[in-house]
This record gives structure tokens, C-alpha cells and sequence, in this order.
């Protein structure tokens, strides 16, 4: 066996390199927050060769002094942090000191950088981490980083690098990640000579429209929530723009681009029963805390942390999330008021194009006629189903109102599947599965919330092996299992027994359920172990439950399902993410028929 002996500082820095910047787009992320924390209020990157060939960042921030140039450089030396009280409270991006050391060592490298004061730049020069002296330069205000050939001198490293085009697309995640957490630093990218991205200084959501896109901002939910020292704040995507890959997720922590495990479950929770498990959300999250209650020291990348009371984090962002997403589904109409008022027993109106509620003709104003005869559209209705469907509407027609609610009234059913509806704006297309499926839910949830979750004594206990973790958690946390619902003994040194279970979930497996609680409670904590699971049975029910396809609704019946979504919390969508309704207004009919032009 060879004897041990020291390595020298060019391994251990290439070494620390494999961790650190293990392809361009890491060199990137490192560069562009040494250019935040010092102050940089514009930032310009330039790429070759997808990073690899050269990548060069250029700020104005504070700058680096003369005799700091090879300490930059240099391993374990940084300007940030000097004791073990500061890397416990860092607010910094960077804080370690190795980025540019394991870059460097890496890289062909050179840095110019000058100060405010200084007439004049300075610049030193790497090559695989050998120093060259520092000397006069010229050069703006600020720091310039140029690296080329990235991994010359580590071939195997070069080795595992992707086509031009992955790297590009890596580096431009990162771009977007650092611009989206800074909106007021103005930023550009170009690759190859050829302009990428470019942003100005800007408000938040401007950023986030210009960088995810139009569709992104217009489907955006605003969150601003505080609670003991913690606020989140950004935007939420509605439900029904959902991605098919975690692309369109960005959360912060103290202004630092983390990827938690915590916090995905706290997302995944406040969206689950909006949306299809297959499907993600969108987001532009910030959340700020104290430093002292997160540790940022958890991964060379630093995009991992760990919460000092991980169980108050999750329920706050959980909650506040759900509280985003959850307002009422429907709001006011603001031109109901100047729509005529409808009465009990009068039949719902229609549009007619063209005339005013005075007779007058205008190429977009709204008016009505009495209701014709015959619709050529389902008609027939069943006895009995309207009562069993809506029974908080029984017996009610139109109601008696002097303004037209938002969803408008019923006109008629199409393909058995649609209820159309006329509102103040135009046309209204219900899904009404979609929408009765919604509505049952909440009701369903409603009814478990307001009581203590009701028990099921199994006449015959379920058995079923289990690890020593398993067996330990039932006994640590009995109360909190009989809280929610279940009563399981340990039976054995490897068995347990399921002698109660939650009342609402009786068709379901027992051993398995309860082996899924037991996973979410080590996990999660017992807060939140029974949410996701009930919920999932809920939904279950509720689409089981909801009036199906092809079911011809009554002009009454149809009006109590939009009345009854008006009332509903999240009605906009079903239980799987998909719309319930859309709205087509007049001004689209208009020039769906080209009047007016």
C-alpha cells in the first residue's frame, strides 16, 4: 500500500473543482454572485463555445484592490465571512472562498478588476492555477473575469461535458435564475458575438414577464404573506398553467436559488388537489427569514439549506401558498349594473348582435330579446335529478336579482358536456362534470374540517410487517396517529396491527394506508401526514359522485350549478388541474364574425 502523503494545493484545488464547477454553467452561477455581492448594478456575460471555449462576466461593482488580486485567487480566502457567528448568519452568496480558486485551477483565467478610487485597473493572470504577477490594466470601474478552455488540464472532466447547445441551455438557466432574484441589476447575455438576453433594471414582475413570457405573467397569482418573521412573496401560476417538467420553478431563499426537499413537499401539498399528479406548477417565489434560522453550509453548490424549525417553514409556506390559490372563483361583474334585472319566473335572456338594450343598433353593444321557443340542443329533463343534484337550490328557478352574477344565467346544454351561460361580458362555457366535481370536493373537505376525523373499528385487525422505524414511530407517536383517525399496536418486533382507521377512507387498503401515514409522519411530522392521502380519496370520490357526460340538465339545474360555483373556492378548476369554465366576450364574438370592421 503506497504511503500516505500531503496532496498538493493544484489537486486538492481540481479536486474541489469536480464539486464545485463541474461544468460551465457552475463557473457561471459562481462568477455572476461574486458580481451580486459586490454591489454590481449591471452585470454583462459573454459565452463561446457554450462556456467551455470562453466565458467572460464584467460588473460594476465594488471592485477588487492591488495587493487582494492573488488572495482572490486563493483558496479558503474571502472577504465575507471571518468567524463561526458570521458563517452562521452569512447573508452573502458566496462565502467559502473556493469558487475562483477551483475555477482557476481548471481554466486559463484573468481578472481585472478596479476599485472606485483607483485611477486605473489591475489584472492577474492563472493558467491551471499557477499565479503570473499582478499588473496595471486598463479598464472600467468594477471586475472582469475572462475564463478559457475551461477543463484544459482535466480531460476526463472535459469528457462528460454535452453538445454546445446542452451547456448553452444550462448557462441560460442560470442567467435566468440570478436575473430573476435581482430585478433592479440590469443583465445581458450574448453566446457566440450574438445577443441573448438582455434586461434592464426593472420591477419584479416585469422581469419575470420578461424572462418565462407573456403567458407565464398573465396567468400569475400575487403572494405577499408574513407570519413570526417569515414572508413569502412572488408569484404563483393558476393551476391550469401547468408544465409538464419543473422548468418553470424558481424559489429563493434570502435572495439564494435553492432546490429543498421541504419545500417541494410544501408546493406539492398546496397544489395537490388542483392539480394532475403528473403535471407541475409554476412559480417565482421569495422567501426571506432570518439567516440565523437557515443553514446555507449544506452543499459545495449551495443550492441546498436546512431550516432551523423545518416544521414551522413547511406549514407557513404551505398555508401560504393554499391561501394564493384558494380565493373565491368568481368575481364581480363591473357592467352588471347596467345590464336590465331579471325576475323570477322570466325566461333567461339571449344575445342578440346588433341591438341595445333600447333597440338602438351598435356594432358592440349588448342587448336582449325574449327567449325563443325551440333550441336545437339537449332538452328532455329527468325527474328527481335536480333535487338529488342540488338540493341547497331546491325548488329554485333563476333568482330574484337586479344584477347578473357572474356567471350569468343558462341558455341551453351542448353534446350533453357544456352548460352555456350568458354573462355581462358575452358567452360563458361550463364543463359541468368538471365543475360539479370541483364543487362536491369542497364540500366533502368542508364536512371533514369542521369535525374530529370519525374512526372505523376493523371487525378483523390488519396485519403487516414492519421495520424497526416503522414500529418505533407508533410508539413515539401514538397520540398524533389517534388525532387522525388510526389506532395501530405493535404486535411484534416486526409486526404491527390496524385495529381503527380514518371512517372516510374505509375502502381503502388498510395495512397499505397505514404504512403511507407512517412514511409521511417520518418524513413530514404528523401534521401533515393525513392531508395529502385524505385529499386524494376525496377527489376520488367527488369525480365518482359528479354528474356525468351526457346527463341532460334542466335551465333550473344549470343555474344552480353556476350559482353554487360562484360560491365554491377554487372553482376555476376541477380537481386535476383542467378548467371548469371560459369566458368569450362580446368584443371576440365580434370579431369571430368580423362585425364592426
Amino acid at each position: 500500500m503506497p504511503p500516505i502523503q500531503r496532496l498538493s494545493d493544484l489537486l486538492i484545488n481540481q479536486i474541489a473543482a469536480g464539486e464545485v464547477v463541474d461544468r460551465p454553467a457552475a463557473a457561471l452561477k459562481e462568477l455572476l454572485e461574486n458580481s451580486l455581492d459586490a454591489g454590481a448594478t449591471s452585470v454583462h456575460v459573454e459565452l463561446a463555445g457554450g462556456g467551455t471555449q470562453r466565458l467572460r462576466v464584467v460588473d460594476d461593482g465594488a471592485g477588487i484592490a492591488k495587493e487582494e488580486l492573488p488572495l482572490a485567487l486563493a483558496r479558503h480566502a474571502t472577504s465575507k465571512i471571518a468567524t463561526l457567528e458570521d458563517l452562521e448568519r452569512v447573508a452573502s452568496l458566496g462565502f467559502r472562498g473556493e469558487a475562483l480558486a477551483s475555477i482557476a485551477a481548471v481554466s486559463h483565467l484573468s481578472l481585472v478588476s478596479r476599485r472606485h478610487a483607483e485611477r486605473h485597473a489591475w489584472r492577474i493572470e492563472s493558467s491551471g492555477g499557477r499565479l503570473a504577477p499582478v499588473e496595471p490594466a486598463t479598464g472600467a470601474e468594477g471586475t472582469s473575469v475572462e475564463l478559457r478552455e475551461l477543463y484544459f488540464n482535466t480531460p476526463a472532466r472535459r469528457k462528460f461535458l454535452r453538445t454546445e447547445a446542452t451547456e448553452l441551455g444550462h448557462c441560460e438557466e442560470v442567467f435566468k435564475r440570478i436575473a430573476m432574484s435581482r430585478p433592479e441589476v440590469a443583465m445581458s447575455l450574448q453566446h457566440n458575438g450574438r445577443a441573448q438576453l438582455r434586461v434592464p433594471p426593472q420591477s419584479f414582475t416585469d422581469r419575470a414577464h420578461a424572462l418565462l413570457g407573456a403567458e407565464f405573467a398573465s396567468a400569475c397569482i400575487s403572494l405577499d404573506e408574513r407570519s413570526a418573521g417569515l414572508r413569502l412573496h412572488g408569484l404563483l401560476a393558476s393551476p391550469t398553467f401547468n408544465r409538464s417538467a419543473r422548468d418553470y420553478q424558481y424559489f429563493f431563499v434570502n435572495g439564494r436559488f435553492v432546490r429543498d426537499r421541504l419545500v417541494a413537499h410544501a408546493v406539492r401539498e398546496a397544489y395537490h388537489d388542483v392539480l394532475h399528479e403528473q403535471r407541475f406548477p409554476a412559480f417565482v417565489l421569495f422567501f426571506e427569514l432570518d439567516p440565523a434560522k437557515v443553514d446555507v453550509n449544506v452543499h459545495p453548490t449551495k443550492t441546498e439549506v436546512r431550516f432551523r424549525d423545518p416544521r414551522a417553514v413547511h406549514q407557513f409556506l404551505f398555508h401560504a401558498m393554499s391561501k394564493a390559490l384558494a380565493p373565491a372563483a368568481v368575481s364581480a361583474s363591473p357592467s352588471a349594473s347596467e345590464l336590465p334585472a331579471l325576475r323570477l319566473g322570466s325566461a333567461p335572456p339571449i344575445w342578440q348582435p346588433g341591438l341595445s338594450s333600447a333597440g338602438a343598433t351598435h356594432p358592440t353593444a349588448v342587448g336582449f330579446m325574449p327567449r325563443r321557443e325551440h333550441i336545437p340542443l339537449a332538452s328532455r329533463q329527468p325527474t328527481g335529478l335536480y333535487d338529488v343534484l342540488f338540493p341547497s337550490h331546491q325548488g329554485s328557478a333563476v333568482p330574484e336579482t337586479s344584477e347578473t352574477p357572474p356567471l350569468g344565467y343558462a341558455l341551453a346544454q351542448l353534446a350533453g358536456v357544456y352548460v352555456l351561460a350568458q354573462n355581462a361580458q358575452g358567452l360563458v362555457i361550463v364543463d359541468m362534470h368538471a365543475a360539479h366535481e370541483r364543487i362536491l370536493y369542497e364540500k366533502l373537505k368542508r364536512a371533514l374540517d369542521h369535525d374530529a376525523v370519525p374512526t372505523q373499528s376493523l371487525l378483523i385487525p390488519a396485519t403487516l410487517r414492519a421495520s424497526r422505524l416503522e414500529t418505533g414511530l407508533v410508539e413515539e407517536h401514538a397520540d398524533a396517529l389517534r388525532r387522525l383517525g388510526f389506532e395501530l399496536a405493535v404486535v411484534g418486533p416486526d409486526t404491527l396491527a390496524v385495529r381503527s382507521m380514518p371512517a372516510p377512507l374505509g375502502d381503502a387498503d388498510p395495512a397499505q394506508l397505514a404504512r403511507d401515514v407512517l412514511l409521511e409522519i417520518e418524513e413530514y411530522g404528523a401534521g401533515n401526514a393525513l392531508h395529502q392521502r385524505r385529499d386524494q380519496i376525496l377527489a376520488t370520490m367527488a369525480c365518482h359522485a359528479a354528474v356525468r357526460a351526457n346527463r341532460s340538465l334542466t335551465i333550473p339545474e344549470m343555474n344552480a350549478l353556476l350559482r353554487d360555483m360562484e360560491a365554491t373556492e377554487r372553482s376555476g378548476q376541477c380537481n386535476h388541474g383542467r378548467p371548469t369554465w371560459t369566458q368569450v366576450t362580446i368584443a371576440e364574438l365580434d370579431r369571430l364574425f368580423q362585425r364592426g370592421e
